[in-house]
This record gives C-alpha cells, structure tokens and sequence, in this order.
C-alpha cells in the first residue's frame, strides 16, 4: 500500500472566505515504512498574512512574496504528480483536504480522493483508540515518545509536521514492525533495541494444564465419538 502523508500551512480556516494555502509538505510511506522520497513548497497566497497565522508558521508575507502562486504546474500538478493514486493521510484531514479540494477546483485540477478509504483522518483514529485524550499532534507526540524538540524551537512547518504525523500514524496502527523484527525502533540495525539479544529457551516441556478429569472426559469422548481418529495411526 502506497500512502502520502501531508500536511499545510494556511493563512485561516476557511477556503470559501478567501483564506489560502502557503506551505504544503508530503513524505511517501510504502508498506508502512518511510521511503525517503517527500514533497515540500511554499506558496504566495496573493493576500495578507493575519498576524493569528503568522503567530503559528512564521510564514511572513515578505517572505513568500517571491514564491510561486498555486497555480503554477510546480505546485497544484507537482502535488497531484507526487500523490499519484496513493492513499491521503492528515491529521484532522478534512482541513488539509478541503483546503486542497477547493484550490485545485478552483484551477480546474480534479481532485481525485473521493471515496471515503482514500483519505485517511490520523485525529479519528486517535479519538477512537484513546477516547477522552487530547488528540493534536503534540499530545500524540508525547505519548508515543517522539521527540518534539525540533519543532519546538521551530515552531509548525508543513514537511515537519508530516514527518512527525508519519511517526504518529505508524504508531497509532500498531507500531513500528519492520520485515520480522517487531521491537520498538532503537539502535538495532533493524531498528530494534533487542536485536542482539538471545531467544530465551524454556527450561523444559511446557506443562499440561487439563485437570485429570478433563483428561479422562476428553479420553472418553475419544472412545465414544471418533471412529478409526488418524492421529492414533500416527503414534
């Protein structure tokens, strides 16, 4: 399975009130495991920059001044391009998703994810398995002890936080399991901490644990109710 784990950056909340797309960041995942190939741009959003958002990426207008619109083939079909038909993974994906809907539709570009398992919302996956928890990024984060530090003195970034959600959403689908080493990422080569350690061996058969009447019921259901049992061909 192919999946693209993405995340914006935006100057609102709300697409249709003429707020818009500055950042979108991607990184592939295959099989569950990251492949190293991403998607990053910044894009000039033609308007101000509320100082609310500007509070929160630190995308000043001055700075994407310079920077292409998302018309240009470089950002809205480089986007499409880089997705293919992968599976869409965000956190709290109906945002980053009707962000990019409407944007694309706006330039005539489809948008292709139209079926419900073709989106994949990382927030209700995690309202499900931890009922009652904060369930942002950060909450997830710490949970799953996934260091934080860089954005931290950072702050948001769209290619960050998707690396970060690829973490989380490993995590929050069963963890990290890598061909058949099922420890947790550590210094291993395989990226298990016990990697090198030895099976343990057990210390002689494993005991019975019927009681003598549940023997003697299961040796008389033997006698009664099977005729001719293959197994005792093979003893």
């Amino acid at each position: 399975m192919r999946q693209i784990i993405f995340d914006t950056e935006t100057t609102g909340f709300e697409p249709h009130k003429g707020h818009r797309l500055v950042e979108i960041g991607a990184v592939e995942m295959v099989n569950g495991a990251l492949t190293g190939k991403k998607f990053h741009v910044y894009i000039n959003p033609e308007r101000d920059m509320p100082k609310e958002a500007y509070a929160v990426h630190k995308l000043s207008s001055e700075f994407l001044a310079d920077k292409p619109v998302f018309s240009d083939p470089s950002i809205a079909q480089a986007f499409l391009d880089f997705a293919g038909d992968g599976v869409l993974v965000a956190h709290n994906a109906p945002f980053d998703c009707g962000f990019m809907k409407h944007h694309l539709e706006e330039i005539g570009l489809p948008w292709r994810w139209t079926e419900a398992d073709q989106v994949i919302d990382t927030v209700k996956i995690a309202r499900k398995r931890f009922p009652g928890s904060p369930a942002s990024l950060d909450a997830l984060c710490s949970r799953f002890g996934i260091d934080l530090s860089q954005r931290e003195s950072q702050g948001h970034g769209a290619l960050l936080d998707a690396r970060l959600l690829a973490e989380v959403y490993v995590e929050l689908t069963g963890g990290a399991q890598s061909g058949f080493s099922f420890g947790r990422r550590g210094s291993g080569e395989n990226g298990s901490d016990d990697e090198n350690r030895p099976t343990p061996v057990r210390d002689g058969p494993r005991p019975v644990l019927l009681t003598e009447e549940e023997k003697a019921a299961h040796t008389a259901f033997l006698s009664d109710g099977v005729s001719e049992p293959i197994w005792a061909k093979l003893s």
